[in-house]
């Protein structure tokens, strides 16, 4: 099975859309597809027209994706000024553990440092999101406790990491 991680195009606003509300409602972080966060990210397009997105697709479906942001962009929530933060990973739950998270952030720490004025990786993952907390320890990122915060909309804590390159 190849895993395959290039730039979103219109054709995956749909995919990503679905992946990423299985993702969120799986996970428990929202009851409906219908609270206004979940109805935003799943906006793709509107997503897409203001910051990178990528996905990882496997055999030529779209399993996966994952929102880039810099300082200062519409959809950066803790980038600092060296840090490109990365958002939204989702992989659809029918085929998490099968590698795609992991060629997403590969993908993702590859385009950072080719980026001049980058000298470090961010994101933001649910407090009880164990899985994802485990595969970004083993990819070498490290929690940065001071910087966690809460979800506005139901307090729940998001755990910061980053990861010098």
């Amino acid at each position: 099975m190849s895993l395959t991680v290039r730039p979103i195009t219109p054709a995956d606003y749909d995919a990503v859309a679905r992946i990423t509300a299985d993702a969120y409602l799986g996970a428990g972080y929202f009851d409906s597809a219908e609270y206004p966060y979940m109805q935003k990210i799943m906006r793709v397009g509107e997503r897409a027209a203001v910051a990178p997105i990528i996905v990882v697709e496997r055999n030529g479906v779209v399993i996966g994706s994952a929102t880039l942001a810099v300082n200062g962009d519409e959809w950066a929530d803790i980038a600092l000024p060296d840090e490109l933060e990365f958002r939204l990973l989702v992989v659809d739950p029918a085929v998490q553990r099968s590698g795609a998270g992991r060629a997403m952030v590969n993908a993702i720490l590859a385009q950072a440092r080719e980026t001049p004025g980058i000298r470090a990786v961010s994101l933001t993952t649910g407090d009880d999101w164990h899985g994802a907390h485990a595969l970004y320890r083993k990819l070498g990122f490290t929690r940065v406790p001071e910087r966690d915060w809460p979800i506005p909309e139901n307090g729940k804590m998001l755990r910061v990491y980053r990861m010098e390159l």
